[in-house]
């Protein structure tokens, strides 16, 4: 006979065509397929009244009553993108008799960042540093630490592009200890800094979410890991306008996202009055010239103008 365990598992594992019927808000939600899954619990897709969605479930009531929490607070960041929109919160009871806890998200169709800039060109990690540095400063004034930040949890939706995060899942009030997380992205595996819930870990994150899209496979620390982060930063082109500003974010010296995002900006800007100088305005302005835009000399023009134009949505 099975354990009480084995049947759990079983559980969790839903399968296609299986109807959730919520215990307290009586919703009905198909589901259609694995999204994926965390040490939280699993995402699925599904489909309530002819729409898709995401839905999230787990046996680990106390950490998806945080997560809830944690979306909650972030819709009432006004003009955020904060995490996808909260649709719904209820208990399922299994067949078997075991509750689990469940919320519906909004489901966010889109495409992962590194096949994104692939097959769209390196001139999209301008826009993506602002746009995610934007987020960050929205989600720290919240009082609120990502936590488990990387490419995992980031997808890009079009009309307009931008990035946007699907999982709050490791989100860790400001103040309190780091406990999940994702080795690659953690400073504290690497030996450069504390698992303190602050802004500089997201920082230091952040800086390897894009590490990451570029050494897909990463790799494994060494006895000096600032020298090994450096040189892998170094060794990629489409980095080397940020490396400066990237390696102060490793080594803790940004305080708030704010100051990274300043100086970000201040790059592209002087990097785009000086190809203005070399090339002369006529040149910028004729078509011509136009296929330079997507080069990863011209990413200023394409970061700057997608920044801004996400300020208003």
């Amino acid at each position: 006979m099975k354990t009480n365990q084995a049947w759990k598992k079983q559980d969790i594992d839903l399968r296609p065509g299986l109807k959730i019927n919520g215990k307290w808000h009586h919703k009905s939600y198909i589901i259609k397929r694995k999204l994926g899954a965390g040490a939280v619990g699993t995402v699925y897709l599904c489909e309530a009244n002819g729409k898709l969605a995401a839905l999230k479930i787990s046996d680990k009531g106390t950490s998806m009553t945080v997560e809830v929490n944690v979306l909650k607070s972030l819709q009432k960041v006004q003009g955020s993108h904060l995490g996808p929109y909260l649709l719904d919160v209820d208990d399922w009871v299994s067949p078997y008799g075991n509750t689990y806890s469940f919320y519906v998200m909004e489901y966010l169709k889109g495409e992962e960042m590194t096949r994104y800039i692939q097959n769209n060109g390196s001139a999209w990690v301008g826009v993506f540093m602002l746009q995610l540095l934007e987020d960050l400063e929205r989600f720290h004034q919240s009082g609120w630490v990502f936590g488990d930040l990387k490419l995992d949890n980031l997808i890009v939706v079009p009309s307009p592009t931008r990035v946007r995060f699907v999982d709050v899942g490791g989100t860790t009030q400001i103040g309190r200890a780091i406990k999940e997380y994702t080795e690659f992205y953690d400073r504290g595996y690497w030996g450069m800094g504390s698992r303190r819930a602050e802004p500089s870990y997201d920082l230091f994150a952040f800086v390897m979410v894009f590490v990451n899209v570029f050494y897909p496979k990463r790799f494994e620390r060494g006895g000096q890991s600032d020298r090994i982060l450096f040189k892998k930063i170094d060794d990629v082109k489409a980095l080397i306008p940020y490396r400066q500003i990237l390696k102060n974010a490793l080594m803790g010296k940004y305080l708030s996202s704010v100051e990274m995002k300043r100086e970000i900006t201040n790059v592209l800007y002087s990097t785009q009055k000086r190809r203005t100088r070399k090339k002369g305005v006529n040149n910028v302005n004729n078509d011509v010239h136009a296929p330079f835009l997507m080069e990863a000399g011209g990413v200023t023009i394409i970061a700057i103008g997608y920044y801004l134009f996400s300020l208003l949505i």
